[in-house]
């Protein structure tokens, strides 16, 4: 009998996540194909992974390849609820994990204050009782606000949980992950520790524009998005793109592949590269030359001396 998720994750003495979401990797791979996400092997293969040994993805590649839309895709398909906690330099424990509503808390205080509560004590109270048990009040779950780690730690539903872009916060932030991440639970000095009763699916999203700790990276499966190749990158236009005919769906992909060859400052994501064929569709292209891809290549490259350089390449290559 094939060993559920359920009991998997209680052998790690993790929380409870429930029946497999996945049958197999071939189950991934349709289902994602369902909600327009072309996954290959390796994409489906990890995700099937993920969800049978109850560990989070770090998702790394170039910017555009569809690393979040991978969980977002996830999510659709297994009818979870998507939280995403979008990283930035800066961002801190009170935006990452919870704060407490001080105005809230201020306002108890003061109608503690007008009705005697914090003030007056009968005659059995010791000193600074009645005070003891307000701040107890204002500590509590009704005063604190939840924020993107600790909403998908507490959640009842399935939820999966997006960390995107994490390589954009600090050392000090990523660190906030950890537990977590290993752990499933956030230590809250004013009530303990919360702890997960659902797991979570986590995706974390990176883009290397820095090297990720070893602590962060031992927590999780690992998964390169590239650009794609030319068949899977032709099937994903004609997949997203409505009304393209077969013919333009293989002129973008093999024009795009060719561009992605040169030293450009930013080479076409592969969602610039839905936005050119969508651009063409548009104004109405069953096929394009090499003049109508230079009239719109600042839909798919997005500096000038990008655009100049993939201008002579085209100009050259429809001579």
């Amino acid at each position: 009998m094939t060993e559920t998720t359920a009991s998997r994750a209680a052998a790690l003495g993790l929380p409870d996540t429930g029946p497999p979401r996945f049958d197999s990797v071939d189950d991934v791979r349709a289902r994602l194909a369902d909600v327009g996400y072309l996954s290959d092997e390796s994409i489906a293969g990890v995700v099937h992974l993920a969800d049978r040994l109850a560990k989070p993805i770090l998702v790394e590649g170039p910017a555009g390849t569809g690393k979040t839309q991978l969980a977002k895709s996830v999510a659709e398909i297994t009818g979870s609820r998507l939280i995403r906690l979008q990283c930035y330099e800066g961002l801190d424990e009170s935006k990452a994990l919870y704060e407490w509503n001080y105005r809230k808390q201020l306002l108890r205080i003061q109608a503690g204050q007008v009705s005697g509560e914090g003030l007056a004590l009968a005659a059995d109270e010791a000193p600074g009782s009645s005070w003891k048990a307000l701040e107890e009040d204002i500590f509590s779950a009704d005063f604190l606000l939840t924020r993107p780690l600790l909403e998908a730690i507490s959640a009842d539903e399935p939820v999966v949980l997006l960390v995107d872009e994490v390589d954009r916060v600090e050392l000090e932030t990523e660190a906030l992950l950890l537990e977590v991440l290993s752990e499933y639970q956030v230590s809250i000095p004013e009530l303990g520790t919360v702890r997960a009763t659902r797991l979570p699916m986590v995706f974390l999203t990176s883009n290397n524009t820095r090297e990720l700790s070893e602590a962060l990276k031992r927590r999780c499966l690992y998964l390169h998005i590239d650009y794609p190749d030319l068949e899977r990158e032709r099937e994903i236009v004609r997949t997203r793109v409505p009304g393209i005919t077969d013919e333009l769906a293989d002129q973008v992909a093999r024009i795009v592949r060719s561009l992605r060859t040169l030293e450009l400052r930013k080479a076409p994501s592969v969602s610039e590269t839905l936005d050119w064929a969508r651009t063409l569709v548009i104004l109405g292209m069953d096929s394009i030359d090499a003049a109508s891809a230079r009239d719109t290549l600042h839909i798919l490259l997005k500096y000038q001396t990008d655009i100049e350089r993939a201008s002579k390449e085209l100009l050259t290559a429809g001579s």
